[in-house]
């Protein structure tokens, strides 16, 4: 086994230049049966053997091929051997091959094929000699190792494969370039050229035309470019140019029908060139898109229908087309420039042909293409859905596009940020031409915050989320509300705390496109700080507190003393026809029962608003029908407390006033039931059938008492506890956890449609409302009975007692006795007629009172059958509490 080479070709830039380097390594057989020994490098390109002296460059090469051939031990004679002459014949067909690979260069690739070819071959122990080699090989590194390790593997291979071609008697070989019939060695020249001439005829090797036949074909094929052509390729080129700024030219102009800059059907021209025309027309075809929506909206437009951001659209658009303009202005520069012919080198490569001009255009032609689907999408749109349009089409995944889409949004949405700026910061509203996606309106104070500011979705950026969107009109209502209801100044310091912390500055320019997460952190800096603030304003300047605390107190009648005074002082009033009414006296009234209750101690601020309302009436109502009070909200409580909300409180007012009413009548009727029926016990005299059947009437009407009485109690402890304490305890709780204005709204709204509900006046409980107001009419239709029967039994009494008295004194007793009763009623006709007279009255009485309560026990069982049917579970504690002992439950199913 001989000593082996590796030899190594590359190729550098467009000009091939071969190199052999020499190292030697161990034992290294080449799949043929050719082996090579180099002991340096040397590198030859086809120019350099051009240029150099050929003797010189044989010299060279035998020089080579004897220093490889020298190591050989079986040669002798080594100049004048066969094989000698063969190795030389191979050396310049190697050297002058220009042999490249069509694989990528990968050195584990290339040993990988030549170790299986040898495996495939029947040459196991070769290719793991081989393996074993290349591992050498590839591991060896720095000085005096081959860079190129995958051209020395190629090289080899290739010449295994040459040789093997030899082998199987082909006469010539595909692989590398055949000698002609001379041998440059011996110095035979059949042809009569020299021998360096010979070795160069490689086959892709194009040698010195001294004929000019090369000279001779360019020319030929340059006249057929002429025939086919009438125009020049410079004029087309000049031409196209103008066609990208949207000017006709001599050859290429715009085709209404075919909608875009064609070469002439007039001009001979191959279809190529008119394909290039076309392609390279489309970008002035972009070009009038853009330019004349730019002139529209600058010119035809008025401004209010383009607006700020459309017009920076326009501005930006420009732009772009001016630094188009520029590249334009090289081109026809670069266009003056001769085009070189094929055969000739140019003098100089800036000139211009169709081909160049669409390399140069393609970049200008992707912008353009951008700007024109743009115009398309933004022509009926302004403002904020403006800027959400286009950056949709800025979600792209192309450098160039997304460069080019961010430095158009940075201006095109300038004139939106500054709009978004001037609203949290300042809290003004400067959109003149409706481009802003928060839309104010003129209201008055007290519905500013409801009413005066909303979101106009449909000029919501896309990059703009919905939520942030909600804090932007927040913050910037916030500012408003501060400014013009609680005339306060200190929102300002806020602001600009909040521009501070978010690293941006109140000055103009401190935002634009690309910089959500600073939009986020100066919006909720600044939403942060601003609500706080106004909160502080309402809690401690406004007191709003105190003035819910107020209004449970006074309209939802939590204030006991006051109520029970109030109520003892204005009932007689109330009791006559509403007509009769005075206002102004039961505003005094109203006056003496707060200085004669704790309520004196209030704020004189609150008690001050307090005042009483008459509701309309018709002619049969009384007092109690349409007396009410009501609380006087200010600016800005009265953004809290509207009109809506009061006529809520009003409605639960009437409710509770009803309830306090009939409590009150029964509390009444106790007063008169108690010492009467004392008093009743002494009336001995009477018939035995008619004291039997008074105290039969006696406890009918005690019991019905109870009954009523144990039913308005437990609903009073319902609604007063569970109802309104727990409410307000829920909505002290959130109203210590508010954020901000609308979450203050949000939780005295929870906290009042509460009470509503549980109160038994929503809109799904209007029947079970009904039939409660039933019920109180029917305890007050009892406390006239109950009156009426008193009143008869304490006559009845005067009556017997005046039997029994001497005719003197009876005299004096008729004549006090009359001042106080109806004579007409009771005749003093001797003791049968007052016995008659007396059952009959106590027997009336008797069926009033059946026949009110059977309607009572009917319709609080009818109430109480309800009461699982709402959806409050709350109401089922009043359920539990009614009929804790189930006894009306248990006459449900029998009525």
């Amino acid at each position: 086994m001989m000593k082996s080479l590796n030899i190594g070709l590359k190729a550098a830039n467009t000009k091939q230049l071969y190199f052999v380097e020499i190292h030697y390594t161990h034992a290294f057989p080449l799949p043929c049966s050719h082996s090579l020994f180099l002991s340096r490098t040397f590198f030859i390109s086809p120019s350099k053997m051009e240029e150099a002296d050929p003797s010189k460059v044989l010299d060279l090469i035998k020089e080579l091929v004897l220093r490889l051939l020298s190591h050989n031990p079986t040669s002798d004679s080594i100049s004048t051997s066969s094989h000698f002459d063969k190795s030389l014949r191979y050396a310049i067909r190697i050297l002058t091959s220009r042999m490249t690979p069509s694989i990528a260069p990968d050195a584990a690739a290339i040993a990988e094929s030549i170790k299986r070819r040898l495996a495939t071959e029947g040459k196991s122990s070769q290719a793991l000699t081989f393996a074993d080699l290349y591992t050498k090989f590839a591991s060896k590194t720095g000085p005096g190792s081959v860079n190129n390790k995958w051209a020395v593997l190629y090289l080899i291979k290739i010449v295994a494969e040459d040789r093997k071609c030899k082998r199987t008697q082909f006469e010539s070989s595909m692989l590398l370039p055949n000698l002609v019939a001379s041998d440059p060695v011996l110095g035979k020249n059949s042809g009569g050229l020299r021998p360096c001439e010979e070795w160069q005829k490689g086959v892709l090797l194009v040698s010195k035309d001294p004929e000019n036949l090369r000279d001779i074909a360019f020319k030929e094929f340059a006249n057929l470019q002429k025939e086919e052509n009438e125009v020049t390729e410079e004029a087309l080129v000049r031409d196209v140019l103008y066609a990208c700024q949207g000017i006709d030219g001599k050859y290429v102009k715009f085709d209404n029908n075919a909608d875009g800059y064609v070469l002439s059907n007039l001009v001979k021209a191959p279809r190529a060139t008119r394909t290039t025309v076309r392609k390279l027309g489309e970008i002035g075809w972009l070009f009038r898109k853009v330019k004349g929506y730019i002139s529209e909206s600058m010119e035809r437009f008025p401004a209010e229908d383009v607006g700020t951001v459309g017009h920076a659209f326009c501005a930006t658009l420009q732009d772009e087309l001016s630094e188009y303009y520029k590249l334009l202005a090289v081109l026809e520069a670069q266009s003056m420039n001769p085009i070189p012919m094929i055969s000739e080198t140019a003098s100089s490569g800036n000139y211009l042909s169709l081909r160049r001009l669409i390399v140069w255009l393609s970049e200008p032609m992707v912008k353009m293409r951008l700007m024109a689907v743009l115009v398309d999408k933004c022509r009926v749109l302004k403002g904020g859905a403006m800027a959400g349009a286009i950056h949709l089409h800025a979600q792209h995944g192309d450098p160039l596009v997304l460069e080019f889409m961010s430095r158009l949004l940075r201006r095109v949405c300038s004139p939106l940020f500054e709009m978004v700026r001037s609203w949290v910061l300042e809290g003004e509203l400067e959109d003149i031409f409706a481009e802003f996606f928060v839309v104010g309106q003129q209201v008055k104070a007290e519905s500013l915050w409801r009413e005066g500011y909303r979101l106009r979705t449909s000029m919501l950026p896309s990059f703009i989320s919905q939520s942030l969107a909600r804090r932007i009109l927040r913050t910037g209502k916030s500012i408003n509300f501060l400014r013009v209801c609680c005339e306060d100044m200190g929102w300002a310091d806020a602001a600009t705390e909040a521009a501070v912390a978010a690293g941006t500055s109140t000055q103009r320019g401190g935002l634009g496109y690309g910089e959500t997460d600073a939009l986020e952190s100066l919006v909720d800096g600044a939403a942060k700080r601003i609500d706080k603030h106004l909160l502080d304003v309402i809690h401690k300047r406004y007191k709003f507190k105190d003035h819910c605390l107020a209004i449970k107190r006074y309209l939802l009648l939590g204030q006991g003393d006051f109520v029970q005074y109030l109520m003892d002082i204005v009932g007689p009033e109330l009791s006559e026809h509403a007509n009769a009414i005075s206002s102004f006296k039961l505003s005094g009234l109203l006056e003496t029962a707060i200085r004669s209750s704790n309520a004196q101690y209030d704020d004189p601020d609150i008690l001050d608003r307090l005042k009483v309302k008459m509701m309309p009436h018709g002619t049969g109502d009384r007092g109690w029908d349409v007396f009410s009070l009501e609380y006087e909200a200010r600016v800005p409580l009265d953004t809290v407390f509207t009109e809506s909300v009061m006529s809520k409180y009003l409605r639960i007012f009437n409710f509770l006033w009803k309830l306090r009413r009939v409590e009150h009548a029964l509390m009444g009727t106790w007063k008169t039931m108690k010492p009467n029926g004392i008093t009743s016990c002494s009336l001995t005299k009477l018939h035995h059938g008619v004291k039997k059947q008074l105290l039969s009437t006696l406890r009918r009407c005690q019991v019905l008492w109870v009954e009523m009485n144990h039913f308005v109690t437990n609903l009073q402890y319902y609604i007063m506890f569970e109802v309104l304490e727990v409410s307000w305890s829920d909505f002290s709780n959130e109203m210590e956890a508010a954020m901000d204005l609308d979450d203050l709204l949000a939780a005295h709204e929870k906290y009042l449609h509460s009470i509503f509900e549980k109160s038994l006046l929503g809109e799904q409980s209007q029947t079970l409302c009904k039939s409660l107001f039933g019920l109180f009419d029917l305890i007050l239709r009892f406390r006239s009975h109950a009156d009426r029967l008193y009143e008869g039994i304490h006559e009845l009494q005067c009556r017997t007692i005046e039997s029994s008295l001497p005719s003197r004194d009876k005299s004096k007793k008729n004549r006090s006795t009359e001042k106080s009763f109806d004579t007409s009623s009771w005749i003093a006709d001797g003791e049968n007629a007052l016995t008659r007279r007396a059952g009959e009255f106590l027997r009336n009485v008797e069926q009033d009172l059946a026949a009110l309560a059977k309607q009572y026990s009917s319709l609080l069982e009818g109430f109480i059958s309800q009461l699982p049917l709402q959806q409050h579970v709350d109401l089922k504690f009043l359920l539990f509490r009614l009929d804790f002992t189930e006894f009306y439950s248990q006459l449900q199913p029998h009525v």
